[in-house]
């Protein structure tokens, strides 16, 4: 059985909003990116205690901080950003979660990403140093313009970091626009270290997000390999229906519904339950 989780930010900015879609939708659990129009790692204490109060009183948990930490230039300077790898360990302990979601770095337009490798795994190591003191997990995310884009430089960062508190967020979407095929090119290389599934799709053609199931993204196979192989982590929503952009995406309650329902009809498809 799978579990559903969704980035509640794509479908509104507003909390109330976000979570009356969630518990329509019957998703139990939230990849916490962005409230009221603030990045997680921006909210106030206050603020992060109102979103804790109102997700104890709906009965929603939390699968991820979605942070977008990772998402700066390889060769920009790197010290403030280790504050936010900080702060996003202490929100990730306020919640009660364990996994919070990065990336490995933008690669200057034109260069060979191979070029920027030590330096990836070693800001990595850093970062991944925060998260073990902490005893919270990292989840990479593969995403186009990063050092980590294809599956062979997700696998070398996987076995060069090699730790139980670093772990890969499959984004079937990312690796159809960077042109990889999901299942057939990244799954198997990558599968061991899986620890979460966005639903997201894509087309080969022109890049375009599309609900899960009708694209290029592989999602059937992807989620068969997964059910077989013993997958106990999220299925988490990211739609970018509406508007896909370099630091979040999204679709607004309707499509995000939509996208929802394009899931659910695939598992049913596919004989597989979920929750």
């Amino acid at each position: 059985m799978f579990t559903l989780a969704g980035f509640a930010d794509e479908i509104s900015e507003d909390l109330n909003g976000q979570l009356d879609i969630l518990k329509r939708e019957q998703i139990g659990f939230m990849d916490l990116r962005g409230v009221w129009g603030k990045n997680i790692l921006d909210l106030s204490d206050l603020e992060l205690e109102a979103v804790k109060a109102k997700l104890s009183e709906q009965r929603i948990g939390i699968s991820s901080i979605a942070s977008p930490i990772g998402k700066i230039p390889i060769q920009d300077p790197f010290d403030e950003h280790l504050k936010k790898m900080e702060k996003a360990v202490k929100i990730a302990e306020f919640f009660n979660v364990r996994h919070i979601r990065i990336f490995s770095f933008f690669i200057p337009e034109g260069k060979d990403p191979d070029a920027y490798q030590d330096a990836a795994a070693s800001r990595l190591a850093i970062m991944l140093s925060i998260a073990e003191r902490g005893d919270k997990v990292l989840l990479h995310e593969n995403e186009k313009e990063i050092y980590g884009d294809n599956a062979e430089r997700c696998l070398y960062l996987m076995k060069e970091l090699s730790s139980p508190n670093f772990k890969f967020a499959f984004d079937p979407a990312n690796f159809v626009q960077c042109g990889v095929k999901p299942y057939e090119e990244a799954y198997p290389l990558l599968a061991p270290y899986i620890a979460q599934i966005h639903v997201k799709d894509a087309l080969f053609q022109n890049g375009r997000v599309v609900p899960a199931g009708e694209g290029d993204g592989e999602l059937a196979d992807i989620l068969a390999a997964a059910l077989k192989n013993g997958y106990k982590g999220f299925l988490s929503l990211e739609p970018h229906l509406e508007t896909e952009g370099k630091f979040s995406g999204f679709s607004g309650p309707d499509k995000f519904q939509a996208a929802s329902a394009a899931l659910k009809r695939l598992l049913d498809k596919l004989h597989m339950d979920w929750q």
